[in-house]
């Protein structure tokens, strides 16, 4: 009797498999929930095997590899449902536009789905839009940078300036407080600046990184133009290497906050752009750091720019930042030593 058992037993479990076992056939989930079982037709022998282990290998809530067109449900005789080719004209064209925000699924298609298992067991069916937004529009990826408005004096854009009209006066322009034009401004400049800075007291920049600039007590003194001020020297990095860069320039507070200008000298350490009236930005301070200003300031070392002058002017000392705070405006008075930050962020 045992030995009977035991044959009737692997008799049994020999003789049959289940349909998603069988060679020939694939599994899929309809839109129910339903678990589905297809043959695979018209593939033999060694393109049938590939076949099976080709839609073995497909994701649930897929119906079908995509030649679903010869596949047919179990028991029906009848293919399984399949979407509808549709030739699209001029006139039925979906718009770009409203295809993307319709998650490029085209009218009539059907909606994108998953399927997974609740707690006790079933399986559901769950629909999604597809999300089309770009890495940028994620927050994944940095906005380009925006360079920060400023005014800006370049060398060589020098116009011929209009004869003057009969009977004007050449000190009109100085009784008004008027400055004749950038270009005058620009020479003027330049006559004061910069071949009597001290070269040897300089910093070399810092690819990578952002690194500190300190102007002090102890830093060195320029009358320039737009009056006395301490200035630190910084190296561009050389043109070969980098033709062109974007840095990053922060001013941090403390007891009150530098407010910077910027000349660009060639290597003759004769001025070549001048960079004024920054626009900058106020970041509030926070548990881990200062406050501070920030501008986004473009240099060309493959234009002859090999080195940056940072200073500040007189007027910018008599003035000072007001920012909005919980408690009301905050004035930040404007001072002749500060701490500065400075970082390639493109080039």
């Amino acid at each position: 009797m045992c030995l009977l058992l035991a044959t009737v037993l692997t008799g049994c479990q020999g003789g049959g498999s289940v349909v998603s076992e069988r060679e020939g056939y694939f599994t899929w989930v309809d839109e129910q929930g339903r678990v589905r079982y297809s043959p695979i037709v018209g593939v033999t022998g060694q393109s049938m095997g590939k076949s099976a282990e080709k839609n073995t290998d497909q994701k649930a809530g897929e119906p079908g590899d995509g030649s679903t067109s010869e596949s047919q449900e179990p028991g029906t005789g009848k293919p399984a449902a399949l979407e509808e080719g549709t030739e699209y004209t001029l006139e039925n064209y979906p718009d770009a536009e409203q295809l993307e925000k319709d998650g490029y699924v085209r009218p009539g298609q059907r909606q994108p789905y998953f399927t997974w298992r609740d707690a006790q067991g079933n399986v559901r069916v769950s629909y999604y839009r597809p999300d089309t937004r770009t890495d940028r529009q994620k927050g994944l990826v940095e906005p380009p940078v925006q360079i920060t408005e400023a005014r800006v004096y370049h060398a060589g854009d020098s116009q011929s300036a209009p004869e003057p009209v009969p009977g004007h006066d050449p000190d009109a322009f100085a009784i008004l407080g008027i400055e004749r034009s950038a270009d005058d401004f620009f020479a003027r400049f330049s006559a004061g600046c910069c071949e009597s800075l001290d070269t040897q007291d300089n910093r070399s920049w810092q690819s990578g990184r952002e690194f500190g600039v300190t102007l002090s007590e102890s830093s060195n003194v320029h009358p320039f133009l737009t009056g006395a001020s301490p200035y630190e020297l910084v190296k561009l990095p050389d043109a070969e290497t980098v033709g062109s860069l974007v840095m990053r320039l922060r001013s941090y507070a403390r007891n009150g906050v530098f407010v910077p200008s910027v000349v660009f000298l060639d290597e003759q350490m004769e001025p070549v752009r001048l960079v004024t009236d920054l626009v900058m930005d106020f970041e509030p301070e926070n548990w881990r750091r200062l406050g501070y200003l920030e501008a986004w300031i473009p240099a060309f070392p493959a234009r002859g720019e090999r080195w940056i002058v940072l200073f500040t002017r007189q007027q910018d000392l008599d003035g000072q930042t007001v920012i909005e705070t919980r408690s009301g405006p905050r004035r930040i008075p404007h001072i002749r030593q500060g701490e500065l930050g400075l970082m390639q962020v493109e080039g």
